[in-house]
């Protein structure tokens, strides 16, 4: 970056936050980065603090005194209505209303990358690649109003590292297919690195690639209020991923009958994102970007996707540097009434992946607001050492580091799931403000994933990706985020 574009940045944090561009040695903390530090006021939702965390005398989740956890399933242990053993590997979740006999359907991911003894069975009727090498999918889970599992069933089969996804407007769940793995004619039978629409009815299946959206290394997905824009990230580095979106062709809106036009891979226009600076031209990379700017509205352009199959070149390689703006992990993407929010897990020090005259960071989250057409940064964590003291961290006032997946609860605040370097977390985040720990992993260093809300506010689940566990955790969440 030239002496040139840092200075547009200082000018726009300045203007903005009334503070210069924040250089590592001067990163203010997470306390101090509130819209109150910078004379906003917040237009988002607020939430009262959480208590301590408790640790489980079973030693799987510390929650706070009133909340309670259930083990829905476990990988190699829980079994399928089929017979076999519950995937590995959890990751993303929908929650949607249940049938007659059922509270919740749970559709979820199963990251799964190569051959895997407890991969998702190839189910006739769900399969997309019957290779022996993509054992990835979604299965369904089916639970009562307390978390009971009351069945699980496989929706979809044959794909790879299914990571996270999104709901649609009409009840289903698009998978994405974190990869770029292409046919080998031995373990892989077709090309992978798709998103697929998955049904929880346990009777529709359509595992048919949706094209349309592009070939890369998904993470997730939100569909914005209109049905005519799909917004995804992009989970990959060297160089750096994006985010994208795609546009559907004039007077057309997304149904529960779009899967077969999605299939066409010219069908819509796919755009990577350009945050726009004040000078009008992309800023290069998210890492440009710091607390200093915490809430400023960016400005952004969309530059359309050359060869969205990636038939020779990966997408985010066509696109020369500054052309559009990349960053490190972009990973969990959640949809509201009004835009979407999008997380860059970190990126860290001393790696490829910070550009130069860049800022390392321990996480960031974003929203893109639909009718304004601009982005803000709304939850900066710093790059801290504190978070390799994760192990010992009890309290409220830790210092958190990858937020990965993400979603929003029924009262419009944040659930992120931590992927970092220390002790994981569940988080509960108002953007702009503070974050607290809502669970701790006290089974192992594995991540969480797939946070998900049941409509009602009832039940959070959430997964510890290995060994595959599926928690549902229940408590008064009304009296902390409603």
């Amino acid at each position: 970056m030239s002496v040139d574009r840092r200075s547009v940045l200082r000018g726009a944090a300045a203007g903005a936050a009334g503070v210069g561009f924040a250089t590592a040695g001067s990163m203010p903390t997470l306390a101090e980065a509130t819209p109150a530090s910078h004379g906003h006021h917040s237009p988002f939702p607020q939430h009262k603090p959480f208590p301590p965390l408790l640790d489980d005398p079973a030693g799987v989740l510390a929650l706070p005194a009133g909340f309670k956890y259930r083990i829905v399933t476990k990988a190699g242990e829980t079994k399928l209505k089929s017979g076999q053993p519950t995937p590995d590997a959890h990751d993303g979740n929908a929650v949607f209303p249940g049938g007659r006999h059922d509270a919740y359907r749970l559709i979820q991911n199963h990251e799964i990358s190569g051959n895997s003894a407890l991969g998702v069975p190839q189910i006739a009727g769900t399969v997309y690649d019957t290779g022996v090498g993509a054992a990835g999918g979604c299965t369904v889970i089916s639970v009562d109003r307390n978390g009971k599992n009351l069945g699980e069933w496989v929706a979809i089969s044959g794909t790879l590292t299914n990571c996270a996804g999104g709901h649609t407007p009409w009840g289903t769940w698009m998978t994405c297919e974190e990869t770029e793995s292409k046919a080998n004619g031995t373990t892989r039978l077709k090309d992978h690195g798709y998103v697929f629409e998955v049904w929880g009815d346990g009777e529709t299946a359509h595992p048919v690639p949706l094209k349309a959206l592009g070939r890369y290394a998904h993470e997730a997905l939100a569909i914005d209020e209109d049905r005519e824009h799909i917004y995804l990230s992009e989970d990959a580095s060297g160089p750096n991923g994006s985010f994208y979106r795609w546009s559907a062709p004039r007077g057309y809106q997304l149904s529960s009958r779009s899967w077969k036009d999605l299939q066409d891979k010219d069908f819509g226009t796919l755009e990577a994102l350009a945050i726009l600076g004040d000078d009008g031209k992309p800023i290069p990379d998210v890492a440009y970007l710091t607390s200093a700017q915490l809430l400023r509205p960016f400005r952004v352009a969309w530059v359309k996707v050359p060869d969205r199959d990636a038939a020779t070149t990966p997408v985010r390689k066509q696109f020369t540097d500054g052309q559009i703006t990349r960053g490190k992990k972009f990973e969990g993407v959640y949809g509201t009434k009004h835009g979407a929010y999008v997380v860059n897990s970190y990126a860290a020090s001393g790696t490829a992946d910070v550009p130069v005259d860049g800022v390392p960071h321990d996480g960031m989250v974003w929203f893109y607001n639909y009718e304004n057409k601009t982005i803000q940064l709304v939850t900066y964590f710093p790059e801290s050492a504190a978070a390799n003291k994760g192990a010992d961290a009890k309290y409220q006032d830790y210092n958190f580091d990858g937020p990965d997946n993400v979603t929003v609860t029924p009262w419009g605040s944040l659930i992120l799931a931590e992927d970092g370097q220390a002790a994981s977390h569940v988080l509960s985040a108002v953007p702009g403000g503070p974050t607290y720990a809502i669970a701790r992993n006290q089974l192992n260093d594995s991540e969480f994933t797939g946070p998900a809300f049941s409509a009602d506010g009832k039940v959070l689940f959430v997964n510890i990706q290995d060994p595959g566990i599926t928690l549902a955790i229940t408590g008064p969440w009304r009296d902390y985020l409603g």
